[in-house]
């Protein structure tokens, strides 16, 4: 009648006193029951061998790792890789685990019962938290029937681990270093390449770069003042000379009026003076310069004239010689030297001006390319600097992979050491008969309680006054409580003496029958 009433502790406690041996019995049965099941099980043992990865001796701030992955990624691959086909195959047939054609078979028999874990530890800054943060290594175990057997392919497997990670850390080393390598040629050739274009660039555009703009500019504007003073210069020696000029013509008509043409002294005075005015100018000028032209000409002529009064002076009937002509004064050769001289003037004024004016289009062509030539210029300089900036980069990258080669070859970068060697189990770690033990207890346990709680369930004795109330939903009006001890009776049945009293106060003995 539990079932109506709130029960209490104390109705648990009695249901348990009540029910302890159908709890004990199933709690101390199954632990015997599965004790000896594990007999039943064929033993298999399983070896277990520590990796440690040591770290670089080498500071990766001086040379950047090989590998940048973490440990758990790198243990997968490794695990994958030693437990191919291609790599147990051999380390079978060394064991003489299986003959060549079931080789398949004890490769799939490997691989489900190796497994490879990372270590775990508590750090010493965690510890108080108790978190677990994995160490830099690794183990590995392996579970077989035969304690050799498992010992054998562990450390088997542990050694072809370590031996892939090292083939991989040296392959990786020298497959960077190669392309690198090949990289920084490639870089080379590319960045020769430009450089050559921008000499040939700098050549071609010689003076027009954006660098000599502005002294193109400052160039062009000296030019052009040069040339305003060659001009003025120009014009004044023109005038001069054409004031000069008139002066020589007033004063030689008033000479030759008094002159006779034919006095032969002042023919050889004129032949000495053109000689040498000729010597002058073939001093400065060359034989096609219209002045020694003309020179040689008037010379020719006044020589003729010459040849014909010696001629006639030779030849008695003859004309008589006539007078000597008397040389120029002093102010006409004085006229004359200064129209040369203003000759000279205009002839070297005018190939300055020319030459002048040609470079003055050269600095205006060269300032009106500026801005096209300039872009090409900045496009190559980019071009140029960005090849510098690959190769430098390239070259830098070359020079670390050498580095990571020489420390892998020389073995100081991180490394796979077996710390704890494949160990041989000298006890099963499969079955363990204390965990069967362990089960059968808790199972007796589960199954004398789930009895205790059913019997309950089924039980309908009312016990206590809460178990007469919720069954009679009426109160209690007395209780007379039991007194004495339980005999058994000639039928069987228990009955319990106890004392009561009467209505008169005096006390009776009565066996109640329960």
């Amino acid at each position: 009648m539990t079932e109506n009433r709130e029960l209490t502790m104390d109705d648990y406690l009695a249901m348990l006193r009540r029910r302890i041996r159908v709890i004990v019995i199933p709690a101390l049965l199954a632990p015997i029951a599965g004790f000896a099941v594990s007999f039943a099980f064929s033993p298999k043992y399983t070896s277990q061998s520590l990796v440690l990865v040591e770290e670089p001796k080498v500071s990766g701030t001086y040379v950047k790792p090989v590998q940048t992955e973490d440990l758990s990624s790198r243990v997968a691959t490794l695990e994958q890789r030693a437990l191919s086909t291609q790599n147990l195959r051999p380390l079978i047939e060394q064991l003489g685990l299986a003959p060549a054609g079931a080789v398949d078979g004890v490769v799939d028999n490997i691989r489900d019962n190796v497994s490879i874990n990372a270590v775990m530890a508590t750090t010493v800054g965690n510890a108080q938290a108790g978190k677990k943060t994995a160490l830099p290594g690794f183990n590995v175990t392996f579970t077989s029937n035969n304690p050799h057997r498992a010992q054998a392919i562990c450390g088997g497997v542990t050694n072809v681990m370590i031996r892939e990670n090292l083939i991989d850390r040296t392959s990786a080393a020298k497959n960077n270093a190669d392309f690198l390598g090949r990289q920084v040629e490639e870089a080379k050739h590319n960045l020769d390449d430009l450089d050559s274009k921008l000499a040939e660039f700098k050549k071609r555009f010689m003076g027009q770069l954006p660098g000599d703009e502005d002294n193109n500019l400052k160039i062009l504007m000296g030019m052009n003042s040069q040339l305003d003073a060659n001009t003025q210069t120009l014009n004044r020696a023109q005038q001069d000379k054409s004031y000069t000029e008139s002066m020589l013509a007033q004063q030689l008509a008033a000479w030759k009026s008094s002159q006779t043409s034919t006095n032969p002294v002042t023919l050889q005075q004129q032949l000495a003076s053109l000689q040498s005015q000729l010597i002058s100018l073939q001093a400065h000028y060359t034989e096609d310069y219209p002045d020694v032209v003309k020179t040689k000409r008037d010379i020719a002529q006044v020589q003729k004239k010459l040849d014909e009064i010696n001629t006639a002076a030779a030849n008695p009937s003859s004309v008589a010689n006539e007078k000597e002509n008397l040389s120029e004064p002093p102010e006409i050769r004085q006229l004359r030297m200064q129209i040369h001289q203003y000759e000279q003037l205009i002839t070297q004024a005018t190939r300055d001006q020319q030459r002048l004016q040609e470079q003055i289009k050269v600095f205006q062509g060269r300032v009106a390319l500026s801005p096209a030539i300039e872009e090409q210029y900045k496009q190559l300089t980019r071009d140029y600097d960005t090849a510098q900036k690959f190769y430098d980069d390239r070259l830098a990258n070359r020079k670390q992979a050498e580095m990571q080669t020489a420390i892998e070859q020389e073995q100081q970068g991180e490394q796979m050491s077996v710390l704890n060697p494949a160990d041989l189990p000298d006890s099963p770690s499969f079955p363990n008969r204390w965990l069967f033990a362990g089960g059968g207890l808790g199972a007796g346990l589960g199954l004398g309680l789930g009895l205790a709680l059913w019997l309950e369930m089924r039980d309908t004795s009312l016990r206590t006054e809460s178990d007469v109330q919720a069954a009679l939903e009426l109160p209690v009006l007395s209780q007379v409580p039991w007194v004495g001890v339980e005999v058994e009776s000639k039928d069987g049945n228990r009955k319990r003496k106890a004392k009561v009293k009467s209505a008169s106060g005096e006390e009776q003995k009565e066996s109640v029958e329960v």
